[in-house]
C-alpha cells in the first residue's frame, strides 16, 4: 500500500502527538513544525501529499501561510484547522482553495476521513464504481431477455451512460470495455425493439409509444405557454451523456423541475427530426401539406431554412396566436448579437433559440485532423462539449435568463454515435450522402445488419420515385462505397454520424427549467 507524506503546521504540535501516532500506525508519515513560516520552508524543500495547517499560529497565521503555500503550489491539497468558528475565517479559507476545514477539539476518526477523502479519493471511487457496476452488470444483461417498453429502455439507456460516465473516473481499463461491449449488445438489441415497434408507433393509436419528435412542441412546449416567456432552446446533436456532462453548471442557474427523454423519429438526422419538431408532422406529411417548405432528398443544404414557417404554421394550426421569434446560432458573432437582444424578447410568449454548435463538432471532427485529436473517444467528445459550453454565448444566455422570471426547456432533435464498422453499400448517384441512412432505389448490399424499409409510407417517410427504399444502419457501422473503399474507411471510422438506429441517437434528453427567482 502507498505511503502517503503529510506536513503538519501548529504551534500546539507537541499536544497533538496522540493523533500523529494513529495517523502513523495508519499508514501516514507526519513531518510536524510548530509555526507558519517552517511550514512555508518545508514545503519548498521538500514534497508532500497533503497539509495540516494550524488557522490561529502566533506570528504568522495559517491563513497567511495557505497564501505562500499555495503561491509556490497551487496544486497541494491543504486542510485547514482552527479553533474558531467565525464565518469569515471559513470563508477566507474555502476561497484560497482549501482542501477540507476542521475545528478542533479534534477527533482521530474526522482526521482520518478526511484525509482518505483527499488522497484515497480515487482508489476508493475507483473500488466502489467498479464493484457498483459489476452487481448491476447482471440485472443489464438480463433486461435484455425480457419484453422491454420504450421507457424500459430509455431508463436502461440513462443507466449505461451512468456507469460509462462513472468509469471514466476509475482507471479500471478493463471494466471500461466490459461496459462498452454490453453497450454495443444493448444497441443490437434496441434495434430488434425499434424494428419491431417503430412502425406500429407511426400507425396504431392504441398501442403504448415514447414521445416523438413531431409530438414535442403540441405535447411538451405549448402547454407551457403562459404569464411567463419560454425560452425553447435546441442544442443540435446533443446526446443525453453530453446533457449530463453539463447538467452541473445548469442546476446552479436554474431548478431542474423535469428531466426526461423523448425519443427521435428516422432518420435521425436535423433534416428529417428538426423539421418534424417544427411543423408538427411526420417527412410524408410535410411533403404533401407544405410541397413549398420540404425539400427533396438532394436538396440538403435547403432542408432546414424554413423551420421558423414550419413553426408559424403549427402555432396557427393549434389556434395560438402569440408573439414568438426564431434565432439560429451557427456562429460566435450570432451568439453575441443574441444576447444583447435578450431584454426585447422578453415580450414574447415563446422564444425558439437554435444552436448549431455541436453538430458543427461532430462534422469537424470528421474533417479536421485536430478536433479528430482531442475527440479521439466519447470521453473526449464529452469533454469538449462542456469545454465549450462553458465558454459559449449560450452559457452567457442562460445566464442571463436565470436572473429573470421564465421558463427555458433545453432539448436536442437528434444524438449521434461514435461509428467504427463500415457497411458495404452499392447505390446510383442520386443516393444521398448520409453515412447511417440511405434513400434510394435499387440499393444493394449484403448482410443483415441493418434496417431496411421497402414501404416508405408505412415510416411515414416521402419517396422520391416509386422504388425508392430507405436502409438505416444499426449499432456503431457506417454505410461506405465499394469505390475507395479503404480511403473512405479511413476517414470516416471512428467518427461521430447520425441518421440511423441507436440508443445515442433515438433517445434523447428533454429538460423542462425554470428560474429560481420565480420559486
Amino acid at each position: 500500500m502507498q505511503r502517503y507524506s503529510i506536513l503538519w503546521a501548529d504551534d500546539e504540535i507537541d499536544l497533538l502527538k496522540p493523533h500523529i501516532l494513529f495517523l502513523t500506525a495508519k499508514g501516514y508519515d507526519i513531518t510536524p513544525v510548530n509555526n507558519g513560516a517552517e511550514a512555508i520552508d518545508k514545503c519548498n524543500s521538500e514534497t508532500f501529499d497533503i497539509v495540516f495547517l494550524d488557522e490561529n499560529m502566533p506570528g504568522m497565521s495559517g491563513l497567511e501561510a495557505l497564501t505562500f503555500i499555495k503561491a509556490s503550489k497551487p496544486n497541494l491539497p491543504v486542510i485547514m484547522i482552527t479553533k474558531s468558528e467565525e464565518e469569515y475565517i471559513m470563508e477566507e479559507a474555502i476561497g484560497s482553495k482549501i482542501a477540507d476545514y476542521l475545528i478542533k477539539p479534534l477527533n482521530p476518526n474526522q482526521i482520518l476521513i478526511s484525509v482518505k477523502k483527499i488522497l484515497d479519493n480515487k482508489r476508493l471511487v475507483n473500488q466502489k464504481t467498479t464493484m457498483g457496476y459489476q452487481q448491476d452488470f447482471r440485472n443489464i444483461m438480463m433486461a435484455f431477455n425480457d419484453h422491454m417498453s420504450h421507457s424500459e429502455w430509455a431508463d436502461l439507456y440513462k443507466k449505461l451512460v451512468y456507469w460509462e460516465i462513472e468509469m471514466e473516473q476509475t482507471d479500471n481499463k478493463g471494466m471500461a470495455e466490459v461496459l462498452e461491449t454490453q453497450k454495443s449488445e444493448a444497441n443490437a438489441n434496441f434495434t430488434k425493439f425499434i424494428s419491431k415497434n417503430y412502425e406500429s408507433w407511426l400507425n396504431d393509436a392504441s398501442v403504448d409509444k415514447p414521445l416523438l419528435s413531431h409530438q414535442l412542441m403540441k405535447k411538451k412546449v405549448f402547454p407551457e405557454l403562459g404569464e411567463q416567456p419560454v425560452f425553447f432552446i435546441l442544442i443540435d446533436n446533443l446526446r443525453y451523456d453530453q446533457w449530463k456532462i453539463i447538467e452541473k453548471d445548469v442546476a446552479e442557474l436554474f431548478t431542474i423541475k423535469q428531466e426526461e427523454s423523448y425519443f427521435s423519429i428516422l432518420p435521425t438526422t436535423t433534416a428529417y427530426a428538426r423539421n418534424a419538431i417544427f411543423s408538427g408532422m411526420l417527412p410524408l406529411d410535410m411533403a404533401k401539406y407544405h410541397p413549398d417548405l420540404w425539400s427533396n432528398e438532394g436538396d440538403d443544404e435547403g432542408k432546414n431554412n424554413n423551420e421558423e414557417e414550419f413553426l408559424r404554421r403549427q402555432l396557427k394550426k393549434q389556434t395560438l396566436q402569440i408573439k414568438m421569434s426564431y434565432h439560429k446560432i451557427i456562429h460566435a458573432s450570432q451568439g453575441k448579437q443574441l444576447y444583447d437582444n435578450l431584454p426585447n424578447l422578453m415580450h414574447n410568449s415563446l422564444n425558439v433559440l437554435v444552436y448549431n454548435f455541436v453538430d458543427m463538432l461532430s462534422h469537424a471532427r470528421t474533417d479536421m485532423q485536430m478536433i479528430r485529436e482531442l475527440a479521439p473517444d466519447e470521453g473526449a467528445y464529452r469533454s469538449l462539449t462542456l469545454s465549450w459550453f462553458n465558454h459559449s454565448s449560450l452559457f452567457d444566455t442562460l445566464k442571463w435568463l436565470s436572473e429573470k422570471k421564465v421558463k427555458v426547456i433545453l432539448t436536442t432533435d437528434h444524438g449521434t454515435i461514435r461509428v467504427k464498422k463500415p457497411f458495404k453499400i452499392v447505390g446510383d448517384r442520386n443516393t444521398n450522402t448520409n453515412l447511417r441512412y440511405k434513400q434510394g432505389k435499387n440499393l444493394g448490399y449484403e448482410g443483415n445488419n441493418v434496417l431496411e424499409v421497402r414501404k416508405p409510407e408505412s415510416f411515414f417517410l416521402p419517396r422520391t420515385n416509386v422504388s425508392t427504399s430507405y436502409v438505416f444502419a444499426t449499432d456503431d457501422t457506417f454505410f461506405a462505397y465499394p469505390n475507395n473503399y479503404n480511403q473512405y474507411v479511413s476517414i470516416y471510422k471512428d467518427t461521430f454520424q447520425h441518421g440511423g438506429v441507436s440508443l445515442e441517437e433515438m433517445i434523447i434528453p428533454f429538460i423542462l427549467l425554470t428560474s429560481k427567482s420565480s420559486r
